[in-house]
């Protein structure tokens, strides 16, 4: 062996070649748990029907889900970090069987929250873990496998958009409810098991045969806190969170009122009611986009990535507002809006474990997933302005705005922040990695 060659062991050949395996789990996982948001847009209207609550009222339950799926992975990212992330997983594979099941037998607004609150718990412990394993199994290509795990989130409800939308209208809702809720939760339970962290000499040799890092030091979710770029980062998100979720949970609302939802539409030799057709194909994109843009971002910069996909989000948005009266381009300019949309599922993590180190990586992503939550307080307010005299374009103009906010943010304040502290952290960075690559020979 030559002086000052880097060389890897048994032990940590093995990890890196079990990566891939740790992160198709993941992908499968993600994809479980993805009808639990991606799904919710079918129940809304026969739920409503059977019970009278009204749309306001039961998309409180979908604001509720996506608040404990992101205020609580903070919490539930640290007890990843700490004791790994197979507990986490399996454990949390019960609340999201019980949450749907629940769901089947709710006859009261409470019970729907319930229900809710329950399914959010699982589906955050569950999202947190898989895409915080997969920034440390892979600190060299941060942005593909935080975006390959997401976008297990995001197109996993793809396959099941017509099973479930049959069940409905063959057997109802609640059927569907319970029969999806117990597969959903019992394949999560089976895959948990098979889910590890690497071990810590593997991150040590990754960074020393040069990993793609940021230039600044490890920093615990606290210290985080205090920088800036982390609420330059949190508002931004905010802002691009919030018009996706209010197409995912009003989707079906929209197509209604537009009345294009049954209307039938063929592309490409495929025909389909415009909404069937829109969820099928929107939730596609909106997980393919996930790895495109996250390897994109690890090529040209994670800013630049941004701008192009909140800038065209924001068009997608304006246009959907518009135009989306038209059964073909309801269709056509949905599925633009979930793919410009989808990305800041994996640019976003990518760019926290770039700005604020691997170590603490599941923690951090957490408390910045909160945004989500965060953006989700605006999903029943939606539905009052669009019941009022503003209807959906105002809703929509707003949406489009926020997005081309956030794309300005991305290069004219997050991009000088981050360059500064990656200046003022290399030389602590340099003298941490020199010991790792010393050990590593």
């Amino acid at each position: 062996m030559t002086a000052g060659t880097v060389t890897l062991d048994d032990e940590t050949r093995s990890a890196s070649h079990g990566r891939w395996w740790q992160l198709l789990v993941g992908v499968l996982c993600m994809s479980m748990i993805a009808n639990l948001q991606y799904g919710w847009t079918l129940f809304v209207t026969p739920i409503s029907a059977k019970h009278g609550w009204g749309r306001a009222a039961i998309q409180v339950a979908f604001t509720l889900f996506v608040l404990t799926e992101t205020w609580l992975v903070p919490i539930e990212g640290y007890l990843v970090d700490r004791f790994g992330p197979r507990i986490v997983v399996v454990s949390a594979s019960l609340f999201v069987g019980i949450a749907w099941v629940m769901n089947a037998y709710a006859t009261s607004l409470p019970a729907l929250y319930l229900a809710a609150v329950i399914g959010g718990i699982g589906a955050g412990a569950v999202y947190g873990t898989c895409v915080g394993n997969a920034l440390k199994w892979f600190p060299d290509r941060r942005g593909l496998a935080a975006g390959l795990t997401s976008m297990g989130f995001g197109a996993g409800s793809a396959l099941t958009i017509v099973p479930i939308s049959a069940t409905i209208k063959a057997h109802g809702y609640e059927h569907a409810f319970l029969v999806f809720g117990i597969g959903q939760g019992l394949t999560v339970f089976v895959l948990g098991w098979f889910l590890r962290q690497p071990p810590e000499r593997f991150a040590r040799v990754a960074a020393a045969l040069g990993a793609r890092r940021s230039a600044v030091p490890d920093r615990t979710p606290v210290e985080m806190a205090r920088s800036p770029a982390f609420w330059v980062m949190y508002v931004m998100f905010v802002l691009m969170a919030a018009g996706g979720l209010m197409a995912t949970a009003q989707l079906a609302p929209i197509a209604h009122d537009f009345k294009v939802a049954d209307v039938p539409v063929s592309i490409l030799g495929l025909t389909l009611p415009a909404l069937t057709f829109a969820l099928s194909i929107d939730r596609v994109l909106n997980g393919v986009t996930r790895p495109v843009c996250g390897w994109i971002s690890d090529r040209i910069g994670r800013e630049n990535t941004m701008f192009l996909a909140f800038a065209l989000e924001g068009c997608g948005i304006l246009l959907l507002g518009s135009m989306g009266a038209s059964p073909v381009m309801f269709v056509l300019l949905s599925a633009l809006v979930f793919f410009a949309w989808g990305e800041i599922y994996s640019l976003f993590p990518a760019t926290c474990a770039d700005t604020f180190g691997a170590k603490f990586a599941s923690a951090n992503a957490g408390l910045l997933y909160t945004a989500k939550g965060t953006a989700a307080l605006l999903v029943p307010l939606t539905s009052v302005i669009a019941g009022s005299g503003g209807g959906w374009r105002t809703v929509f103009l707003a949406a489009s705005v926020s997005n081309f906010l956030a794309a300005a943010m991305a290069l004219f304040v997050l991009k000088p922040l981050r360059a500064h502290m990656r200046a003022a952290g290399s030389a602590l960075t340099a003298s941490v990695v020199a010991p790792s690559m010393k050990e590593a020979k």
